[in-house]
């Protein structure tokens, strides 16, 4: 399927999304943003997913010229563009059954933000640096990122980052844990492709259940945590990937797992 704003192309189980508008750093419009879900939404024969945006950015963030004058001027205007158009893209992250790497290279500020940070795997060129601009503009974060940065670093990370405003580096970002690693810029895409190709290779039915499960588990209880992994145990049994893990762990050899 074509696309205005995403470049989509599936090779060896894994599909690349390009956010593909480097003439504004690939600034997200809500159009945007629904392309993504829908890739998101319906992977096809893809076993892992992966994002990078064209040009010398990822995300420059929300686009606020694309999104009318409506949503500069006043606040109800940006409150049905989350609504309707960005918080169901990031709902999607979560629920898509495949893993998820990000190549971070240049700029991920605001939704990119949020859109890099969403991903299981983000590796970031040294290049690149995250960025909650939102009190630049005396706005609120959004997309998500007042619920994951407390999360994943804490909450006097977390306020550094939305209340100052400043430029969060990428080998700073991997200090943090905010991103799984730093690479070299001339290294990025490969290394990032390597990761998806590694995870495409992969159980697909466990790893689905297993990013699942982690979601989930940042707001259950313990109890309940113990009876998803249950359950998610017994969806991932039924599946033929399970029984090649017993098999080839009998037989001493690397599985080979066919996504089953």
């Amino acid at each position: 399927m074509a696309y205005e704003h995403i470049l989509v192309e599936t090779a060896d189980d894994v599909t690349t999304i390009t956010l593909n508008r480097p003439e504004r750093l690939n600034a997200c419009p809500p159009d945007m943003a629904a392309e993504i879900r829908d890739v998101l939404a319906d992977p096809g024969e893809a076993r892992a997913i992966l994002i990078t945006g064209a040009g010398r950015a990822f995300c420059s963030g929300a686009d606020l010229a694309g999104r009318g004058d409506q949503s500069i001027g006043g606040g109800r205007g940006a409150y049905d563009s989350l609504s309707r158009s960005y918080n169901p893209m990031m709902m999607e992250f979560t629920r898509c059954p495949v893993p998820i790497v990000t190549a971070v290279n240049g700029p991920a500020a605001g939704i990119g933000c949020s859109i890099a940070l969403a991903s299981d795997f983000a590796i970031a060129g040294k290049s690149a640096y995250f960025l909650q601009a939102f009190v630049n503009i005396g706005l609120v974060p959004d997309g998500g990122a007042s619920w994951m940065l407390p999360r994943m670093v804490g909450k006097a990370r977390a306020t550094e980052m939305m209340l100052l405003g400043e430029k969060i580096p990428a080998d700073k970002a991997a200090e943090w844990g905010l991103i799984y690693k730093s690479v070299e810029d001339a290294g990025l895409l490969a290394d990032a492709q390597a990761l998806a190709q590694r995870l495409a290779k992969g159980p697909t039915l466990a790893l689905g259940v297993m990013r699942r499960n982690i979601a989930k588990a940042l707001e259950m209880s313990y109890a309940v945590a113990l009876h998803s992994e249950a359950e998610g145990q017994r969806i991932a049994g039924d599946s033929k990937d399970a029984v090649e893990g017993a098999v080839s762990f009998l037989q001493k050899r690397k599985a080979e797992f066919k996504g089953e």
